[in-house]
């Protein structure tokens, strides 16, 4: 009897080490997971980015005499390009050489064409 009058708060102390484990594993795998679900949203961002960055280089290809395109606001995407003659040391194309850098949500892509 008196082995157990010693040992009384020894359950509790096992429980409440068991929980901590579990808490620090759950802690743990939602730190994982909500960097992977950060990460997966800028993989969108990037691809808007990119698409905006495409619509910079079209419009330019329509034009009849390529220019410089001002930033140019599209649905919170945004576009910048920018347009090099071949008489420009940067450029070693035939005819231009276009960059146009397209922004969303603080993610930019770039595309580039010489022609």
């Amino acid at each position: 009897m008196r082995y157990l009058k010693q040992e009384k708060g020894v359950s509790i102390l096992f429980a409440v080490s068991i929980l901590s484990v579990i808490l620090a594993i759950g802690l743990g795998t939602s730190t994982i997971l909500i960097s992977q679900i950060k990460t997966i949203r800028k993989i969108g961002y990037s691809v808007t980015a990119f698409y905006a960055a495409d619509n910079g280089i079209e419009e330019v290809l329509l034009m009849t005499i390529p220019s410089n395109v001002p930033e140019t606001q599209l649905n919170g995407a945004s576009y910048k390009v920018d347009v090099k003659d071949s008489d420009d040391p940067d450029c070693d194309a035939a005819n231009f050489c276009i960059k146009s850098t397209g922004t969303y949500k603080g993610t930019r892509r770039g595309i580039e064409i010489k022609y």
